[in-house]
């Protein structure tokens, strides 16, 4: 049995260290924070309780899929409820929109709006559902280790599409499909998920649209701290410990003429330094603070030079509002989209940043159907405001105590829901409010730039080119979250975790892993190469109910390395393999 400590308590070190110890090894969590969750936390005042940053539940079957590798199910762990309207959006000089349940009702919303659109929309959506199938099938479930299994006959006959779909931004797209401005930015605004512009994001996530306008939009009841605890209670039942308070402050590295691994030191609440041995370290932490802090330079795999030509996501305001009364006017999904589209995106994105104002922005409003979010006769009200992603522009408080600049800009956001929602009281009916601003995901999560998610998803900083999952330098140090391959999101963090598994088993197939997860190795048997022992696998099959056959790649004997990736990707361009695998 292999120990392993994973850094971070995030969905994605929860989500490792639940698989992790289900494939037999020995695993303990280490969160520097007081309570799990990382960006997907959860915050309790007055009676009010606000989901610290996620809110959207899309993509509901790789959750469900997560839940069936650990032998149980989304349905079994949370009570998921369809939103209808999907979401509202409210414009600045327009009639509002209401995204809905019923995509043939969506498509006849679009063909109201601009008569003929609907011949074209029913292209780009079968077009987003093919792609995200594809998507799914060839690029998120795979480490890029290996290139040769994506050599398949149906990526083949789409490299044509691809390779436009790569090339091409996605704003360009939209504006193919659609003339109308509003139809447009309903069209580019899912690039926002992936902590980017429409106008640099590569229109193959134009499959975004799928999510919404065909599959609808869930909501877990209790918020999405529901689906925090239900993971971490699972990694749990697998026998994962969990220490909060435990800041890591160093990746343990022999001296030998090959590093490797051999544990952690910590810090706890008290200041006191710990050491922990392991033989195998997962970095869920942000890639770029694991990398340039806890590993001397000559050991780093994307130093600082490597960020140095790279594009953050967005930073953010965030504001958590308790409000009193009913808020008739909003939807649990609110998005406020500018006219100057464009040049809101260039304020964060451009040579030189600034807050956009009037900015485009997001409200959600769960208490419209979860009551246990606020006291009765109040409203849970959460808004993100993309901006730079920039800690100068400092850190936010509870009751408007935060740093001037970020104050400031809460206080002008207010004022724009009020005047656009028709709600010209808010600002006095609010009894709770606490802000956020980039200096907080800096100093709180240790965010690289202060961004709200990660890596934007340009083209160079996406699929195989994005970050990989395994330090080229040291042996046995691994990533897993947001900042590495597939990239943003809740269910990109759940997939990083199977991921992972997959490199240590050396499995470079490109398809989701049977379900329920089995450990490779049989009890007693030899362990992969690197990987360790699973020396409680017969125990964890049979806990795991029925069997079904591993995938063929997962019998490999030995992890596919960092030499031998570069070694099957020797065409690709010359910055790959440092970026990759």
């Amino acid at each position: 049995m292999s120990r392993v400590v994973v850094i971070g308590a995030g969905i994605s070190g929860l989500a490792s260290a639940a698989l992790l110890a289900r494939d037999g090894h020995d695993v303990t969590v280490l969160e520097g924070r007081p309570s799990v969750g990382g960006r997907a936390g959860s915050w309790e005042h007055r009676g009010f309780r606000f989901d610290l940053g996620p809110s959207w539940y899309l993509m509901p079957e790789v959750f469900d899929h997560f839940y069936k590798l650990l032998g149980t199910s989304a349905d079994e762990q949370l009570k998921l409820v369809t939103l209808d309207p999907g979401y509202r959006v409210l414009f600045e000089n327009a009639e509002s929109i209401d995204i809905v349940a019923d995509p043939e009702e969506n498509l006849e919303i679009f063909e109201r709006i601009e008569p003929g659109s609907r011949e074209r929309m029913q292209k780009y959506l079968a077009s987003a559902l093919d792609t995200y199938e594809m998507a799914k099938r060839r690029f998120l479930y795979t480490s890029f280790a290996d290139l040769r299994p994506l050599l398949r006959r149906d990526v083949i006959s789409r490299l044509p599409k691809l390779a436009r779909l790569l090339l091409q931004p996605l704003s360009t797209l939209a504006a193919k499909t659609v003339t109308d401005p509003r139809l447009r930015q309903i069209l580019g605004f899912p690039a926002v998920f992936l902590g980017s512009s429409p106008f640099i994001t590569p229109s193959m996530y134009h499959l975004m649209s799928h999510l919404d306008l065909d599959d609808g939009v869930l909501y877990p009841m209790g918020g999405f701290i529901t689906l925090i605890d239900s993971i971490e209670k699972l990694a749990r039942a697998e026998g994962v410990t969990v220490v909060t308070d435990a800041r890591v402050t160093r990746i343990l590295v022999t001296d030998d003429r090959k590093p490797r691994t051999t544990g952690v030191e910590y810090v706890d609440a008290a200041g006191k330094a710990h050491t922990i041995d392991a033989d195998i370290v997962v970095s869920a932490a942000d890639l770029h603070h694991t990398e340039t802090t806890m590993l001397p330079r000559e050991l780093q795999t994307y130093p600082q030079e490597y960020w140095d030509k790279r594009t953050p996501g967005p930073g953010a305001l965030l504001l958590y509002l308790g409000v009193e009364g009913e808020l008739p006017q909003l939807e649990h999904h609110n998005l406020l989209f500018t006219e100057e589209w464009k040049e809101g995106f260039d304020a964060i994105f451009g040579e030189n940043p600034s807050i956009p104002n009037p900015a485009s922005l997001y409200v959600c409003k769960p208490s419209g159907i979860d009551p246990s979010v606020a006291p009765d006769g109040f409203e849970n009200v959460f808004v993100l405001v993309p901006i730079p992603s920039d800690p100068t522009i400092g850190r936010g408080e509870i009751d408007g105590d935060g740093d001037p600049r970020v104050e400031a800009a809460a206080d002008h956001v207010i004022a724009q829901i009020a005047n656009w929602a028709g709600i010209p009281d808010l600002a006095d009916r609010i009894v709770v409010r606490r802000t956020m601003g980039p200096g907080d995901f800096a100093t709180d999560l240790n965010s690289w730039s202060g961004t709200l998610l990660g890596p934007a998803h340009t083209l160079k900083q996406s699929a195989l080119f994005r970050a990989g999952n395994i330090s080229k330098r040291v042996d046995g140090l691994y990533y897993a979250g947001g900042s590495t391959i597939p990239g943003i999101g809740l269910p990109m963090c759940l997939i990083s975790a199977e991921i992972l598994v997959k490199r240590l088993r050396g499995d470079v197939s490109t398809e989701p892993m049977p379900e329920p997860l089995r450990p490779t190795v049989a009890a007693g048997a030899a362990a992969p190469a690197g990987a360790g022992t699973t020396g409680t696998a017969g125990a964890r099959v049979a806990r795991g109910g029925v069997a079904s056959a591993a995938s063929p790649a997962a019998t490999a004997t030995e992890p596919t390395t960092g030499a031998t990736a570069a070694a099957s990707t020797s065409d690709a361009p010359a910055e790959m393999p440092a970026e990759r695998s």
